[in-house]
């Protein structure tokens, strides 16, 4: 995409003019870049951005449906611009995203003052859409899906901040029985090593200093000329001058030794923090779930990392109440957080999704049992956390300087190992790495001061 020439001008658009959006956005880091890329192509086609709905005359919804949650909020948002519309004909209202891809039609059915519906493989063709839906006044929809064309991107970011995000690949190739990725992401498609190392080296200049590189199995990445994501982490270690690699998600099938030794080897660049999603400790629920690995391979994984990266930090996610788990399965979950430490725990209650296996099977458990195994995994992992953190106190950690807190005042930066501190610092220190000793200590947030 060309970047040299970003104003657009619209038919009938006066020199000066230009039209307001507002972007809502759910879901993971993924859709957080999506929305980047629609508010960067919306600023090329002539539309600024506005921080509320109220005085825009574009509003778009970027939706998640990894769970069902999302979704209700998707038509609860969409429900409460109504009244917006109703006081301005000409606003258009568009819902792009996973529930765009899943639903499709049925969204224009259902909430019937929509404009538009677009799908995760049809982001570049907004402003075109919006030109056709201003032309032909008829409600537009873009679900395309093209698993068999090269993923070639370009990163677009209007004002990069110190951290971004970057897909190195999109879709999924897993079929893990919960999960309706493969069906609103598409097949996987790796974009290639080069290219990324390019669209690093450019985000470098524009001031970026640390990229978190995207994909929904991120460490089965492949580039056209072979390159696994071990060769694509050395690669952006050695050829690119960006201070801070990390990475999501990973899947614990494709985490392997080479890939450990080569993140050890760039320990400057490359963070010791890895989330490694496990979902469940039991062997026979991971097989239900079609997960790729065993309880004892999982772990075995998992200590693998830790001992050949000392002072690594692992953090996972877990799915409670899986269809036909019993007390027993739970308990190996449970089980599980005695035997890895992790120091941050993402956790859910299953619910089903369209498209998936797990929908289908039987024993589907109850709500109340879901939360209440949920609050006992939270409740027991709080308190592994609180004392996991208690190590850091008094450690002199290296910290990015990302932005400062309006609320507190205090800057605020990332660890090495992911743990948001805040800290007394001036203007200079944005974007810099500093050692800011620590002096309380909670599971996610830390604070400490400068060290001169």
């Amino acid at each position: 995409m060309n970047l040299k020439n970003p104003k657009i001008k619209r038919p009938g658009e006066t020199e000066g003019e230009s039209k307001r959006f507002f972007i809502s956005t759910y879901g993971c880091q993924m859709n957080v870049n999506d929305t980047d890329r629609m508010a960067c192509l919306l600023e090329m086609s002539g539309y600024a951005p506005i921080p509320r709905p109220e005085m825009a005359d574009l509003i778009l919804i970027n939706s998640c449906s990894i769970r069902e949650k999302p979704v209700h909020k998707v038509r609860s948002e969409a429900g409460r611009y109504r009244k917006l519309k109703m006081n301005n004909p000409k606003l258009k209202i568009g819902v792009a995203g996973c529930v765009a891809q899943q639903e499709r039609g049925r969204l224009l059915k259902d909430i019937p003052f929509i404009d538009f519906v677009l799908g995760t493989d049809a982001i570049d063709e907004l402003p075109s859409l919006l030109a056709s839906l201003e032309e032909k006044g008829a409600k537009q929809i873009s679900v395309r899906q093209t698993p068999k064309e090269p993923y070639h991107i370009q990163t677009l970011i209007k004002n990069p901040k110190v951290s971004a995000f970057v897909n190195i690949s999109k879709g999924c190739d897993n079929f893990c029985s919960f999960c309706v990725v493969p069906f609103t992401r598409g097949r996987e498609r790796s974009r290639p090593l080069q290219h990324i190392v390019e669209d690093l080296r450019a985000l470098y200049q524009r001031g970026v200093r640390e990229v978190t590189l995207l994909g929904q199995n991120v460490n089965s990445y492949r580039s056209e000329c072979g390159a696994d994501f071990g060769r694509l982490l050395e690669a952006l270690a050695v050829q690119t001058d960006i201070q801070r690699i990390r990475f999501t998600t990973s899947h614990p099938k494709d985490f392997n030794k080479e890939l450990v030794e080569i993140m050890q080897d760039h320990r400057d660049k490359i963070m010791d923090f890895i989330h490694l999603p496990v979902q469940s400790g039991s062997t026979e629920v991971l097989r239900r779930m079609n997960r790729g690995y065993s309880r004892e391979e999982y772990i075995e994984k998992a200590l693998m990392i830790l001992e050949k990266m000392p002072e690594s930090v692992l953090s996972t996610d877990i799915i409670v109440g899986f269809p036909g788990e019993t007390e027993e399965e739970f308990e190996e979950t449970m089980s599980l957080l005695d035997e890895v430490p992790y120091e941050s725990l993402f956790s859910f209650k299953y619910s089903p999704r369209p498209f998936t296996k797990a929908a289908f099977y039987e024993n589907q458990l109850p709500e109340s049992e879901k939360s209440r195994r949920l609050y006992a995994l939270q409740e027991k992992h709080e308190k592994i956390a609180f004392s996991l953190a208690r190590k850091y106190k008094g450690q002199v950690l290296s910290v990015l300087a990302e932005k400062r807190d309006k609320k507190s005042g205090l800057f605020m930066g990332r660890s090495t190992h992911n743990k948001l501190v805040y800290f007394e610092g001036v203007e200079e220190d944005l974007g810099c790495i500093l050692p800011i000793q620590i002096q309380r200590t909670f599971p996610l947030t830390f604070y400490g001061e400068k060290v001169s």
